[in-house]
């Protein structure tokens, strides 16, 4: 089994103006959507990336279990790197609104506003925050030479720490979607299992197997019950999506 790591950027397989949104279904319940739109901001006097992400619940979903979720991204249009993220969420009460800073040196400091506290965490340099970790690997420029049982790790700083985020090449297959049949490119990233999922390897992801490399379906075996996600609607695409006749 190969492990492959990053080393040349490739030309970006996204842009600003790039839109997609996800249906959410648990079970058979239509749970609620999610969102992705890259944009354009000014940090440090430099144009970056802005990728912002949206979850919510929607109907009876909603009065069982809400869900509001809000994540950000800055990062360079360079190196992918990230200067600063945005996590505030509130899931049926558990709530957390924090803001990351990433320094040269390898640092991040922690604002967290709900508990009005700041801290610095040493993370060494090349990593990447939850949001980017996404569009970080879009980009990777090993992606299209994989092979089965192949995988990419990064670096992620989440919940204060990082942790090596491993995700293996399953394989291709071509998949119906509401857009007509899509040549895509299997990935399981391996998570921790116990609370939310039932082990290792309980989530796959589908990409379309072209130069987006968007997220068309992700399937998740839960502790207690399964989630599927479905891409719903889309615009601002960098490159033609590839469907099939």
């Amino acid at each position: 089994m190969l492990t492959l790591s990053f080393d040349t950027k490739k030309e970006d397989a996204f842009d600003v103006g790039e839109w997609f949104k996800f249906r959410i279904h648990y079970g058979i319940i239509n749970a609620g959507y999610a969102t992705l739109e890259m944009k354009e901001a000014t940090v440090n006097n430099k144009k970056v990336f802005h990728a912002v992400g949206k979850g919510y619940t929607t109907g009876m979903s909603r009065f069982f279990f809400k869900v509001d979720d809000l994540y950000e991204s800055y990062f360079d249009k360079e190196t992918g790197n990230p200067y600063q993220f945005v996590r505030k969420i509130d899931e049926g009460g558990y709530t957390k609104n924090q803001e990351g800073f990433f320094n040269q040196d390898g640092r991040v400091l922690v604002k967290d506003y709900k508990h009005k506290t700041e801290k610095t965490v040493a993370v060494g340099k090349n990593v990447q925050d939850i949001i980017s970790s996404f569009y970080y690997l879009r980009n990777h420029p090993n992606i299209d030479k994989l092979k089965s049982g192949d995988s990419i790790t990064i670096d992620m700083f989440f919940d204060n720490e990082t942790t090596k985020f491993k995700l293996k090449f399953v394989g291709r297959e071509d998949i119906t979607t509401k857009f007509g049949t899509v040549p895509t490119m299997i990935f399981k990233p391996l998570v921790q299992s116990g609370r939310v999922f039932k082990e290792k390897e309980s989530v796959t992801l589908w990409i379309t197997d072209d130069d987006n490399k968007l997220p068309v379906r992700i399937k998740a075996e839960l502790a207690v019950g399964s989630l599927k996600a479905d891409l719903d609607a889309y615009k601002g695409l960098k490159n033609p999506l590839k469907v099939k006749k």
